[in-house]
C-alpha cells in the first residue's frame, strides 16, 4: 500500500486555495512569454474574492500593484539565492529592505510570509541546497527581526512532501526522510521557535503521473475508493493520507502542534493523457469542497490552510518533469476560466474571468497545403518552432491529440508565431508556412492568438527574447516591437 502515501515528485508551480475560515489564495506564477499585466491580474484576484496570494519571487510590478489591496502576501525567494543569503546576513538585510520593507511601508503591502527556497531538498536537485537553506532561512529570519517586522512577516520554506516517508505505507509509519532527517529536525524547529509554518507541496497527479499502478480514485475526493484503516482512522483519499504522514512526522520529533500550510495541490489540463479538464474540475471542486467544511484529515481537525497549483498557465516553465507543466492554472494564458469552479466565495456561478485584456489579430501562421511534408526542412523547421514555442498540448492524450500530421505541424507554427507578437518573419519556416485570418482551431484543440504584450516586464520580456533570437537581436526586436 505505499502508493498511499506516494509522494511523488512536485514542482515549481504555483496557487493558494484556503478553506473559508482561512480565506482563499493564489499561487501567482509568472514564467510566461505574454503574462498578463500585474493590475488585471490583482483585479481578477479580488474579483473572484481571493484574499491570499503567493509569489515565487519578488516581482516589483506585482508586490505594487497587490498595494493596499489587503490580499496576504507570501514572497518568494528564489533557490538560485540560497547561497548568497547563508553566506552574509547583510544580503539577507538588503533583500528584506528592498523586498518586503519598502513595499509594506511605502505602497501597504500586507505581506505576511517570506518563503526561503522553493522545494530546495527535491532529489532531482542532487543535494545542491542542503547545505544552504537552512542558514539561508536563518539570515532571513535575523533580517526581519532586523527590520522589525518578525512580529508581522513570518518565514517559511515550501517542501516537496518527498522530505516525508511512510515505514509502512501507511500514515502512522510516517517520518522525516532518512537522508535528511536531522537537517529537517533543525529547521522545523526554528519554524516552531519563530512562529512559522510548515509548508508542503502535496501532487495526487505527480503519483498517478509516475507510478502506473496508483488507484486513480484515491487521488480524488468522491468517496468512490475503498478505504484504508490505520488504526482508529480511515483514509478515502491520497491527500488525508499524505497530510497526516506529515502530521505524524512532526509528533514522532516532538512538533505535533506546528502548524501546516499547503503550499501547492492542484491538477493540470493538458500535455498528459491524465491531465484533462474533466479531471482538474473533479479534482479541484472535490478538495475545495473536502476543505470547506473545515473538518481537517483524521489527524488533525480543523480549518486546513492550502493552495491549488495554480492561478495562471504559464508557457515559459521548464517542461523537463513533463509537458504538464505549463496547463496548471485555473485561468488560461488570457485570464479566461478553464472549466466551472466555485471557490465558495462571492462566486458561486463559477470564475470571474480577467477584465481588458487585449489580444493580437485573429491571425494564424499554418503549414503551406502545398509543402512536401518528407522536405529535408521540415524536421528542422517543426523542432525549431517547438523548441521556442510551445507544443506541450500536442501528443498522445492531450486536447489536440487528434491533429493529424499537418496539423501538428500548423500547431507548431502558429505557436512559434503568435510567441513572436505575429512578426512577418515569425511564419517564414523556409517557404512551408502561410498566413491565414480563418481560425484552424477544431474540436478541443485551440489555435490560439496570443495577448498583446505587457511592455511593464519588458526586462522579463527581453531575457524570454533572448532565448529566442539571441541577448543582441532580441533588444532589436524588442525596440522594434515597442515602436
Amino acid at each position: 500500500m505505499g502508493w498511499l502515501v506516494s509522494l511523488g515528485l512536485a514542482w515549481v508551480l504555483s496557487f493558494s486555495m484556503v478553506c473559508s475560515v482561512s480565506g482563499i489564495g493564489a499561487n501567482w506564477g509568472t514564467q510566461a512569454s505574454h503574462p498578463l499585466p500585474p493590475a488585471t491580474v490583482v483585479r481578477m484576484l479580488r474579483e473572484n474574492g481571493i484574499q491570499k496570494v503567493k509569489l515565487f519571487d519578488a516581482d516589483y510590478g506585482a508586490l505594487r500593484a497587490l498595494g493596499r489591496t489587503g490580499i496576504e502576501v507570501m514572497v518568494g525567494i528564489p533557490n538560485d539565492m540560497l547561497a548568497s543569503f547563508a553566506g552574509s546576513v547583510k544580503a539577507a538585510e538588503r533583500w528584506v529592505s528592498k523586498n518586503v520593507s519598502t513595499h509594506i511601508t511605502s505602497s501597504n503591502v500586507n505581506i505576511r510570509y517570506v518563503a526561503v527556497g522553493n522545494e530546495p531538498f527535491l532529489k532531482t536537485y542532487n543535494d545542491s541546497f542542503i547545505t544552504t537553506t537552512y542558514p539561508a532561512l536563518q539570515n532571513v529570519q535575523s533580517a526581519l527581526i532586523r527590520a522589525g517586522l518578525s512580529s508581522q512577516v513570518k518565514v517559511t520554506v515550501p517542501l516537496n512532501a518527498d522530505v516525508y516517508a511512510s515505514s509502512t505505507g501507511l500514515p502512522s509509519g510516517g517520518d522525516f526522510r532518512a537522508d535528511i532527517q536531522q537537517l529537517m529536525i533543525q529547521i522545523v524547529k526554528f519554524l516552531s521557535d519563530n512562529g512559522g509554518s510548515f509548508t508542503v507541496n502535496i501532487y495526487p497527479f505527480i503519483s498517478l503521473y509516475t507510478d502506473a499502478n496508483f488507484p486513480v480514485e484515491y487521488a480524488f475526493f468522491d468517496g468512490n475508493a475503498s478505504p484504508i484503516v490505520d488504526g482508529s482512522a480511515t483514509y478515502y483519499n491520497m491527500f488525508d493520507a499524505n497530510y497526516d504522514t506529515l502530521v505524524w512526522a512532526l509528533q514522532k520529533n516532538g512538533f505535533g502542534n506546528l502548524a501546516i500550510i499547503v503550499g501547492e495541490i492542484g491538477w493540470p489540463t493538458d500535455g498528459d493523457r491524465n491531465a484533462n479538464l474533466v479531471y482538474a474540475q473533479r479534482f479541484n471542486q472535490g478538495f475545495m469542497s473536502h476543505i470547506s467544511g473545515g473538518k481537517g484529515t483524521p489527524m488533525r481537525p480543523g480549518p486546513i490552510d492550502a493552495y491549488l497549483f495554480s492561478l495562471i498557465d504559464e508557457d515559459a516553465k521548464s517542461i523537463e518533469p513533463g509537458n504538464f507543466e505549463r496547463h496548471w492554472g485555473i485561468f488560461g494564458y488570457d485570464g479566461k476560466p478553464k472549466y466551472l469552479f466555485n471557490l465558495g466565495t462571492t462566486n458561486s456561478n463559477g470564475l470571474i474571468p480577467a477584465r481588458g485584456v487585449n489580444y493580437l489579430e485573429p491571425k494564424w501562421c499554418l503549414l503551406k497545403p502545398s509543402a512536401n511534408l518528407t522536405g529535408d526542412q521540415m524536421a528542422p523547421s517543426v523542432s525549431y518552432a517547438c523548441s521556442r514555442g510551445d507544443c506541450t498540448s500536442l501528443g498522445y492524450g492531450t486536447s489536440c491529440g487528434n491533429l493529424d500530421a499537418e496539423g501538428n505541424i500548423s500547431y507548431a507554427f502558429n505557436s512559434y508565431y503568435q510567441i513572436n507578437n505575429q512578426l512577418d518573419s515569425a511564419c517564414k519556416f523556409s517557404g512551408l508556412s502561410m498566413i491565414t485570418r480563418t481560425n484552424p482551431s477544431v474540436g478541443t484543440c485551440r489555435f490560439n492568438t496570443m495577448i498583446q504584450p505587457y511592455y511593464g516586464s519588458a526586462g522579463r520580456l527581453h531575457g524570454y527574447l533572448g532565448n529566442v533570437f539571441g541577448p543582441s537581436l532580441s533588444l532589436i526586436v524588442l525596440l522594434l516591437m515597442i515602436l
